[in-house]
């Protein structure tokens, strides 16, 4: 990608879950050489965000599914290497990553 992704990690209320999302997210992309800029955000204004990637747990990534190109589903917010797999894969489809 020729310009620097913009992330969102969200949960419900935008402070503890998704903060720790953010971070993982950060060495998962960082380890994958992806310069992004990653914010730790709430379903409310993760919907009126632009993303190019929303990672966030089922029961809010089901309700923003078409809010970004990319929409990942986590179950474990610490789970780098797992977060890293999801993203090679759905960056890789979107031509975003070599």
């Amino acid at each position: 990608m020729d310009r620097t992704l913009e992330v969102l990690a969200v949960c419900g209320v935008g402070m503890g879950s998704s903060l720790m999302l953010k971070m993982t997210a950060e060495d998962a992309l960082r380890a994958l050489n992806v310069d992004a800029r990653v914010e730790n955000t709430d379903l409310s204004t993760a919907r009126g965000m632009t993303a190019d990637v929303i990672i966030g747990q089922g029961m809010h990534t089901d309700e923003i599914a078409d809010a970004a190109p990319v929409v990942i589903t986590v179950s474990d917010f610490l789970d780098k290497e797992g977060l890293q797999a999801a993203l090679r894969e759905r960056l890789a489809e979107k031509g975003w990553l070599a």
